[in-house]
């Protein structure tokens, strides 16, 4: 029996977890987290009898607190670090959004955890921290659920780092594919997050729309695999099926395929080294496949990817600043203060204002990522 802590299950990624977890045997929940949607978080508690479980809200603390007065009710960024660092767990899905998962995730490498890491910021903001800790606890690891990076972890297996030309990402192209500039200065928010083939959270497909995602997605596969800028490629594969390939020195390339769904790359990161049937997961109907497509990326109209691939060879603060300043700009997009394509110049100025430094400390990226947030929100937020 293996114990899980999920942080972010009241989120998509969180409720796909707790949905494969349901039918899949040897796993018991034993801590769950989440920011505010306390109606949900009751339901799951009702259902997984969790010992340990972290609000965001103060109004939620509460009212957890005097409904279930046997579960340890922990509360804010504090609850998360000690859900972080439960002696007990041996899994935790960090797949809460923002900055605010990274320090659970660090508590989690000093207990020698296994994280299925959903949180793209943590190795995005925190990325030579992250890498350094890994190095200092070896007996922790990380197994990536996003879809691209699962597919690239899954299709490394076929050769050694000395063996790896490129890793390929594969971005669905989102709602806007195919959509010029001008175009794109009209667009709403509601068409902004009409994703055609995932069902996601807002913010993960506002950020599909803008290929910042994929930008998100480059630099965390630069730390995740220890691999140089100019070797990650993305090309657009509007189907979703092949989630990402990997070619080798030999000119081979090893693609991962499935269902655009999420609960492959979930239930994968819980039983590695071994794969497991669920009926909670689609097949794959490999006769219904009457064509695939590959397209290089528009970087011309979709700035928000070469923005990425430009503060990830920065190094250093670079990616913090393309991070927090692209979820402020989500934020106010959402809200319906700045326009689509208003998105990009604000990370574009974030990254000109904020020149990089070095990171030695996680102190360092929360004070970059906090001014940075600061700068947008007052230019900005109208």
């Amino acid at each position: 029996m293996k114990n899980i802590a999920i942080i972010g299950s009241t989120g998509s990624i969180g409720r796909n977890a707790l949905d494969i977890l349901s039918s899949l045997k040897g796993y018991k929940i034993i801590a769950l987290g989440a920011h505010s949607n306390i109606a949900l978080l009751q339901t799951q508690i009702e259902k997984f009898h969790p010992k340990y479980v972290s609000i965001g809200t103060e109004e939620g603390y509460k009212i957890l607190k005097s409904k279930f007065p046997k579960i340890q009710i922990l509360f804010g960024n504090e609850g998360l670090k000690t859900i972080g660092a439960l002696d007990e767990t041996d899994i935790i899905l960090t797949a809460i959004s923002g900055a605010v998962g990274i320090e659970a995730t660090v508590e989690a490498i000093k207990k020698g955890k296994r994280i299925a890491l959903a949180n793209k910021e943590t190795m995005v903001a925190a990325g030579p921290i992250i890498q350094k800790l890994l190095k200092e606890y070896p007996k922790a690891e990380i197994i990536p659920v996003d879809s691209e990076h699962s597919a690239l972890f899954q299709a490394l297996h076929s050769g050694t780092p000395r063996e790896i030309k490129n890793l390929i990402l594969t971005a669905s192209g989102g709602p806007f594919r195919g959509k010029s500039t001008d175009f794109l200065k009209h667009v709403s928010v509601e068409q902004a997050l009409k994703h055609p083939n995932w069902s996601m959270g807002s913010k993960i497909t506002i950020d599909s729309a803008s290929l910042v995602n994929k930008g998100l997605e480059v630099i965390e596969a630069h730390f995740l695999f220890n691999v140089d800028y100019d070797q990650i490629k993305v090309v657009v594969h509007p189907e979703s099926i092949v989630h990402s390939i990997v070619e080798f020195c030999d000119n081979s390339m090893i693609a991962q395929m499935g269902t655009p769904d999420m609960r492959l790359p979930i239930q994968y990161a819980f039983t590695f080294p071994e794969r497991k049937f669920n009926t909670r997961i689609p097949e794959l109907d490999i006769y219904s496949l009457s064509n695939l497509h590959f397209e290089k990326p528009d970087l011309d109209t979709f700035k928000g990817l070469q923005l990425a691939f430009d503060a990830g060879k920065m190094g250093g603060t670079s990616p913090v600043v393309y991070n927090a300043a692209n979820e402020i700009a989500v934020e106010l997009l959402l809200n319906k203060k700045i326009e689509f394509l208003t998105l990009y110049e604000i990370i574009e100025k974030a990254l000109i204002v904020f020149p990089t430094q070095k990171i030695t400390s996680l102190d360092d990226v929360f004070t970059v990522d906090k001014s940075v947030r600061e700068f947008v929100r007052k230019n900005f937020g109208v």
